[in-house]
């Protein structure tokens, strides 16, 4: 039965979106993912898209991006990939799974819509730049 069914809380992941500056120091935006378990999580996949249905009906999509980001220590991070502004404006969601010695599990980040900016930063920790985070 469904009730029977406990499936594991994940814990301790988070993802941002944060402020970063590039090589020639103009300001862009990059999604992470951070770990902030005691202990190494393996084989983190990241599927990333956005979308939005206004209120008319009309659907917004972006494609569906997949990311193999390999291996991360405890209180590591890695970039999952760059963001442009212009989607902001869309619900972004980053589904994250890894292997831990519990098995496999994963966890659905979702940054609604016109949440992303600038009197929404704050200090990430572990990365200690400004962004926009889901833990």
């Amino acid at each position: 039965m469904k009730k029977d069914i406990n499936p594991p809380v994940v814990k301790d992941i988070a993802v941002a979106i944060v402020k970063d500056k590039n090589d020639e120091q103009e300001d862009i935006w990059n999604a992470y993912i951070i770990n902030y378990k005691k202990e190494t999580i393996n084989e983190v996949l990241v599927t990333s898209k956005g979308y939005l249905t206004d209120v008319k009906g009309n659907e917004t999509k972006t494609s569906t991006l997949r990311h193999a980001m390999g291996t991360l220590a405890p209180n590591d991070y890695a970039i999952i990939e760059p963001i442009m502004e212009n989607v902001f404006a869309l619900h972004n969601e980053y589904w994250v799974s890894f292997f831990t010695d519990k098995g496999l599990l994963d966890k659905k980040f979702v940054f609604l819509a016109e949440t992303i900016k600038e009197e929404n930063l704050i200090t990430i920790p572990v990365l200690n730049k400004q962004g926009v985070m889901i833990k």
